[in-house]
């Protein structure tokens, strides 16, 4: 007799076939919370040099609508407080007319660059004046006080 038999047969392992994904998914997730704590640090605007000035800030229940004017003369919306956007003369019109209609009491303000000349500024106000704005506000940064009072 054999001193191999032990009363139990002897079984064949059976090798697994299937990929192993919690490691996949581990990263995932790693990835998945970096991108949210990293979403909100995101600047959102275009980069452009305000003018300075002595004005008080103008308080507002809601976000205004903000046509910005880069050096170069290009046009960016921001509707609400969302991601500026470029856009050209004609949707700029059309955009804020729509909006304005829907939102008839809400800001519209222009961001000049400081560098930018001062006709496509106005090139700017008069589409909005075209898109039924009855009024329309001008931003700048705080003067930097040299302790001299004007």
């Amino acid at each position: 007799m054999s001193a191999h038999f032990s009363g139990r047969p002897k079984r064949k392992r059976k090798l697994k076939s299937e990929i192993n994904v919690v490691p996949y998914i581990d990263v995932m997730l790693v990835l998945l919370i970096i991108f949210m704590v990293t979403a909100p640090l995101l600047n959102l605007g275009v980069d452009i040099e305000l003018p300075q000035s002595n004005a008080k800030p103008v308080e507002s229940q809601k976000d205004p609508v903000v046509v910005e004017v880069t050096a170069d003369g290009r046009y960016f919306l921001t509707l609400q407080g969302a991601k500026a956007e470029e856009i050209d003369a004609e949707s700029l019109k059309a955009k804020v007319s729509a909006f304005v209609r829907q939102n008839p009491n809400v800001a519209v303000m222009v961001a000049g660059d400081r560098r930018v000349d001062y006709g496509t500024i106005y090139g700017g106000m008069v589409l909005l004046q075209e898109a039924g704005v009855p009024k329309v506000g001008l931003m700048s940064t705080p003067a930097e006080d040299d302790g001299a009072k004007r």
